[in-house]
């Protein structure tokens, strides 16, 4: 039975060559998409770190209030965000959250049409299933190295990385939400001469939004929960005080860090959950 292993199939050889092969003939593309994003999570980072801490804190707290209309959870916000504030912690924490909104953009744009795509046409949906599959089981330090290969150290790297992880959340759901569409409704707008795209306008998606705020609220998790892992590549925020922790041993610091983590993903979440999920924090 040695000839099992003896005639072994050069897969990581493949996925070198390949990327070997992108790195010499592709190089323009990605020096291109490295500008374009750095510049997108610059501009964010313009926006939360140039006004003063409590200016950014008080407008995230309305902002809070006008999408969920609860005094609640702007409170929380505010509050949350204070004591992150005096923990010493603002500067990464916008930066985190910079990289989880650039992410959740860049995840949520390509996947809902991939997510309609899928619905509409099962051979589309047969053939991202897989692709799909490996994205969320595959150990995110494999594809961090092609990554770093590819755009080197800094944001851009960790956000290619997150949208990877992140991105099959808001496909799957998108899908599910507009396969769940009553057949009768679809039957109705179309008696009614209403084309595909009105269907799928004023039918389908309406329906499927439940669903993809789902989608919009796992990707912020999924993209939260890589902050530790793009930090490994030279992504700036919360997850550089944790590996600094980490490598130090250092309990104080990791569980601040780990906290003001954990409080940006609440706030986040509470921002954008669905509606009718409760007010409550």
């Amino acid at each position: 039975m040695t000839w099992i292993t003896e005639s072994k199939i050069p897969i990581g050889a493949w996925a070198k060559a390949f990327v070997d092969w992108l790195t010499s003939n592709a190089d323009w593309f990605f020096n291109q998409l490295a500008f374009l994003l750095s510049h997108v999570i610059d501009g964010l980072l313009f926006v939360l770190q140039k006004p003063h801490p409590l200016i950014v804190i008080l407008a995230i707290g309305g902002i809070a209030y006008w999408l969920r209309r609860s005094i609640v959870v702007a409170v929380f916000t505010w509050l949350g965000l204070l004591l992150i504030m005096n923990q010493g912690y603002w500067k990464e924490t916008t930066e985190t959250l910079a990289l989880v909104l650039a992410s959740t953009f860049v995840s949520m744009l390509v996947g809902i049409p991939l997510g309609i795509a899928a619905a509409r046409r099962a051979w589309v949906y047969a053939a991202l299933r897989p692709i799909l599959d490996l994205m969320q089981t595959i150990p995110t330090f494999v594809y961090l190295i092609p990554a770093l290969i590819l755009f080197g150290l800094g944001m851009v790297p960790g956000l290619i990385a997150t949208v990877i992880f992140a991105i099959p959340a808001p496909i799957r759901l998108t899908r599910l939400g507009i396969i769940s569409t009553p057949p009768s409704l679809v039957e109705a707008a179309e008696s009614f001469g209403a084309t595909p795209m009105q269907v799928l306008r004023k039918v389908e998606l309406p329906y499927a939004t439940p669903q993809i705020m789902a989608g919009l609220t796992q990707t912020i998790m999924l993209s939260l929960s890589m902050v530790v892992i793009a930090a490994l590549v030279g992504a700036d925020g919360l997850g550089v005080p944790v590996v600094r922790a980490l490598n130090t041993v250092n309990v104080a610091k990791g569980f601040e860090a780990g906290l003001c983590i954990v409080i940006l993903a609440i706030i986040l979440d509470r921002m954008f959950r669905a509606t009718g999920e409760g007010e409550g924090v």
